[in-house]
């Protein structure tokens, strides 16, 4: 697999048409690391969670970072049975990513379509949303409907579920 750089990335959305601004900052491990940094840039901040289900497949979970996740009932909501975290390793190989650097923007390197994406409702709606240009230490302001324009153009199929458990599927 290549790994494409965010440069690359970059010249994919221009490519694209999809218009973006990104903001370089230190490195963001977390949520809590991040609030510091994010507090001049608009829009919905989101985390990525790179799952595994019981039967194998992967699954990229985005969200708002305030969503409480609860990986018990979220596979109901997606299509999916029993889910855990995927290791490093396989977020490397497949999405050419790093552990918190974890972004739908890393959909660029999965040729082989392996990964099933899955795009919170209400986050969907914002007019901004956020995530790491690949790397953890920017973060790139898009529209939702490029986010999903960009995410087609990489052959995949987004669900955009209610994954808010305060309601219902």
């Amino acid at each position: 697999m290549k790994k494409h750089t965010r440069e690359q990335l970059f010249e994919r959305l221009e490519g694209l048409g999809i218009a973006q601004k990104t903001f370089d900052h230190p490195p963001i491990m977390t949520v809590d690391d991040g609030h510091e940094h994010w507090e001049n840039i608009e829009g919905v901040h989101c985390k990525n969670l790179f799952l595994k289900d019981a039967k194998g497949a992967y699954w990229l979970v985005v969200t708002p970072i305030d969503r409480e996740v609860n990986l018990k009932a979220m596979p109901e909501r997606m299509g999916s049975k029993r889910i855990s975290f995927a290791r490093a390793e396989r977020l490397r190989e497949i999405l050419g990513l790093e552990p918190g650097s974890v972004t739908p923007f890393g959909l660029i390197n999965d040729d082989e379509k392996k990964v099933n994406v899955v795009l919170d409702k209400e986050m969907m709606s914002a007019e901004i949303v956020n995530y790491h240009p690949l790397e953890n230490n920017a973060t790139t302001s898009i529209s939702p409907s490029n986010l999903l324009k960009f995410i087609e153009s990489c052959g995949h199929d987004p669900r955009i579920v209610e994954l808010r458990m305060d309601m219902p599927a």
